[in-house]
Formats: structure tokens, C-alpha cells, sequence
């Protein structure tokens, strides 16, 4: 292990000094979150195999080695769960194990092994089972029993994973100071989500699937769950900002306590979600209910990212300090996305590709923060330093893809090009279109090449231990 980041974050956080930095965990917190890690990674390369093949059930002649008619939809379900879903929550617990004390480890290790579990029947279940794929909101379903066996054992296992991480707090000293706000951020964070899982079970307790066709009632299912989730996944992007512009020698402006009290707020939003169940958790009025959490996510979500990115752009920009690293083009990147998939938000009216441009900036985001979290706490980890010069390159090429890729779904949405659908079905009957589209997807190949170029780096620090 780098022993010389283990003493300096430690002596980091007894002293209770500014620095937006993090102690290093004890070993059993250490070896709990580089499982999680490996869970994360491994999400990560199942989403990539999975593209390999959706490209191939597309293939003439190639797709007829598929016998399923909706392999297509089946792999789209499963790359798009582990793209998103499964990553972003396998990290978080990386995150929340390293914010833990030791107590409970057992059952922290019981909460990995559940979401692991979970997430190879997620990827098994197109194989092993007949069903129909749904492309419903947030988590997209094939209606097979091994699919959901898998889902909800990896629900389960977060959710055990989440309340393990409200109890076993670490020591009071290690809240001090610049390490006390990002450790409010992971903390508040693991709130958001119990918000989250609360929502969904009041979903599935009142909406009456008569009257709604499969998708309607998924869509209906993890709409609001699904909307309160995202404030997890910023608030754990804001702390990782913070972490990531310390230690690219970003001198941030905020004093922790300002840092902290924006975090805290960054989380009362999630609070309306009970207000709105309260008004239409009956679901007597279905628009209602939709129109409320999006304008919950559109609104609130900008309380703690607005301050907070603002911050850390002037620290950047005039108070200087900066060098080329890892982190450094990771926090640019990860910043440029997330203003870019905000200010779309804004723009949002009829379901079309804008919708998508919106979310692919935001939770691109979030990708390109944990992915230079990672190269940060690899080392911390036991792991390698990460190959400085390809990881300071990727999130440059990932992020230049992405914006790309978000242009061109703009751009075609503003000629009505609507989302969820492909082929003949999406209507590219003029130049613009067609040239919107063209340019989503180069950007989505060259967003890829990032992907592989992260896959690469880390694998690589992770060959052998430090």
C-alpha cells in the first residue's frame, strides 16, 4: 500500500486541518471497498461486453446465432443496468465502506456479496430465461424470473450496504475540517438513498398495475425512486469534487463549514418526495406525480451543485495552483458535463433525444467523477499508482466523445427525432437529422474509446498490489 498517502491522510485528519481530503481507512474498511471496486470494474466490463453484443444481434447474418427476436432489447436491459445502475451503486459502495468505521464488517461483506450475486443473474438472465425486455425509466426490466431474483438481490444487498454506513460512523475526529465535508457528502448521500428505497416501495405498494399496459407500469414504478436516486449520485459527485480539486491543488474558496452546510442542503430536496407520495401516492393522478418529480430533480438538484461547482471553477480559474493530472482533467471534464447536462435540462419539453442529451450530461457527470475518483484511490487501496499520462488523457477523450454524442441527440431532437426507438422507426427523413444522429454516434465510439482507455488504466494499477 502507498504508505506515504496513508500517513499524510491521516495526519490529515487529526489535525482537522482545511484540506478537502480523505484519512485512509482501516485495513478491513480498505479490503471491504476494493471489493466493492472490483464489482464496479466488473459492471463496467459486462456493459462493454454486452455493446459488443448488441452490435453483433444487429449484424446481418451474425444475428442469426441469436435465437431470442428481442435479444437486441435484452442486451440493450442489461448493458444499460450495469452502465449505470450497477456502477454507480457499486462505487457508492466504495465510498461508503471507506467512510465506515469497522463495525459490522461481517455484514458489509454480506451486503457485496448479495449485490454481486444480484448482478451475475442480472447478466445471466437473457440466457437463461425467456421473457419480454422493457426499456421502462431508470431501470430498464426483462420479464423473466432471473432477472428479477437478480434485481432484487442487489437491492437488498444496497440497501444493507446503505444502513451499515448510517451506523457504523467513524470517529468524531475524523470530521474535522475539509475531510468532515466530504465525509458530510458521502454521509448525506447514504440518506438520499433510504429516500430512495422508500420511494420505491410506496411505488409498488399503491400503483394498481390495471389500467397500465408492462411499460406504463415500471415507468410508473421506478419514477419516483428512480428521480430521488439521483440526488445520491450528486451528492456523492459534489464530495468528489471536492477530494478530486484538493488533490489536483485547487484552492477552493468555500471554508468546510460553508462546503458542509451546501451539502446538507444540497439534501433537503429529497424531503419533497414524501410530500408529493402524501398529495398522489394514491396515484389517482398519474401526470401529477411525474410532472412533480422531475421538477423536484430539474430544481433541487441545483441548490449544492450550483455554489459548489461555482467554487470550484473560480479556484480553478483565479486562484490557480493547478498541475496536469488525473484528477485534474477528470474534475474539468467531469464539471463541463454536468453545466452542459444541466443547462439542457432547461430545455426539455416534448419526449424526444433531447431528454437524452440531458441525462447523458448529468450522468456522465457522475461516470467521469467516480472514474477519477478511482484513479485517486487506487493507491489508497492497495493498488498501483495509475499510468499518469493515459489517465490524465482519458477523461479529455471520454469527455470530448460525450459532448458529442450530446450535441448531436440535441441537436436531432430539435428536429423531433424521439428516444427509445431506432432504425426506420426513428424518422431521419431530412439532412439535419440524419447528420444529428450521425454525429451522436461518433461521439458515442469516441465516449467508448475513453471507456476502454479507463478499463485499461486500471487494470493495469490493479495487476499486483503496491
Amino acid at each position: 500500500m502507498n504508505l506515504a498517502n496513508q500517513q499524510a491522510g491521516s495526519k490529515t485528519g487529526s489535525t482537522g486541518g482545511s484540506e478537502f481530503t480523505l484519512s485512509a481507512p482501516s485495513e478491513a474498511s480498505r479490503k471491504l471497498a476494493a471489493g466493492w471496486l472490483w464489482l464496479g470494474i466488473a459492471s463496467l466490463v459486462g456493459a462493454g461486453l454486452f455493446a459488443i453484443l448488441l452490435v453483433l444481434s444487429r449484424t446481418p447474418y451474425v444475428q442469426d446465432i441469436f435465437p431470442w427476436v428481442n435479444f437486441f432489447h435484452s442486451a440493450l436491459v442489461v448493458h444499460v443496468n450495469l452502465s449505470v445502475l450497477l456502477w454507480f451503486l457499486a462505487f457508492a459502495g466504495v465510498l461508503w465502506s471507506m467512510n465506515s468505521s469497522s463495525r459490522f464488517i461481517g455484514v458489509g461483506w454480506l451486503a457485496l456479496a448479495l449485490s454481486a450475486g444480484g448482478a451475475a443473474a442480472i447478466v445471466l438472465s437473457p440466457f437463461v430465461g425467456m421473457g419480454e425486455p422493457l426499456m421502462s425509466n431508470y431501470v430498464p426490466v426483462i420479464q423473466n424470473t432471473v432477472f428479477f431474483s437478480g434485481l432484487i438481490a442487489f437491492a437488498i444487498g444496497i440497501a444493507i450496504l446503505v444502513l451499515r454506513s448510517l451506523i457504523a460512523v467513524p470517529s468524531a475526529a475524523l470530521w474535522q475540517g475539509g475531510e468532515g465535508s466530504i465525509r458530510t457528502g458521502f454521509y448525506a448521500a447514504a440518506i438520499a438513498a433510504v429516500f430512495a428505497f422508500i420511494s420505491f416501495g410506496w411505488s409498488y405498494i399503491f400503483i394498481a398495475r390495471e389500467g397500465l399496459d408492462s411499460t406504463q407500469y415500471y415507468d410508473m414504478l421506478f419514477w419516483g425512486g428512480g428521480h430521488v436516486l439521483q440526488f445520491t449520485y450528486s451528492l456523492l459527485m459534489l464530495a468528489g469534487w471536492l477530494l478530486l480539486a484538493d488533490a489536483c491543488g485547487v484552492k477552493n474558496p468555500l471554508p468546510p463549514k460553508i462546503a458542509s452546510i451546501l451539502l446538507w442542503v444540497g439534501l433537503l430536496p429529497v424531503s419533497y418526495a414524501l410530500v408529493i407520495y402524501l398529495s398522489y401516492g394514491d396515484m389517482a393522478g398519474l401526470g401529477d406525480y411525474m410532472v412533480h418529480f422531475t421538477k423536484l430533480m430539474r430544481e433541487g438538484g441545483s441548490v449544492a451543485t450550483i455554489p459548489l461547482g461555482l467554487a470550484i471553477v473560480y479556484g480553478i480559474v483565479v486562484k490557480g495552483g493547478t498541475v496536469a493530472s488525473p484528477q485534474r482533467s477528470a474534475l474539468f471534464t467531469s464539471i463541463t458535463l454536468f453545466a452542459v447536462g444541466g443547462g439542457i435540462s432547461l430545455m426539455i419539453g416534448e419526449s424526444n433525444t433531447i431528454i437524452t442529451a440531458h441525462y447523458h450530461g448529468t450522468g456522465g457527470a457522475v461516470s467521469m467523477a467516480f472514474m477519477g475518483l478511482v484513479f485517486y484511490l487506487l493507491p489508497r487501496l492497495g493498488y498501483r499508482e495509475p499510468d499518469v499520462k493515459l489517465a490524465t488523457l482519458m477523461p479529455y477523450i471520454y469527455g470530448a466523445g460525450q459532448l458529442l454524442h450530446i450535441i448531436g441527440l440535441l441537436w436531432s431532437g430539435g428536429y423531433g427525432v424521439q428516444r427509445k426507438v431506432a432504425g426506420a422507426a426513428q424518422g431521419l427523413h431530412g439532412f439535419a437529422q440524419t447528420a444529428g444522429m450521425g454525429l451522436m454516434g461518433l461521439g458515442g465510439l469516441i465516449a467508448v474509446v475513453g471507456g476502454i482507455m479507463f478499463l485499461v488504466v486500471v487494470f493495469k494499477a490493479m495487476r499486483r498490489s503496491a
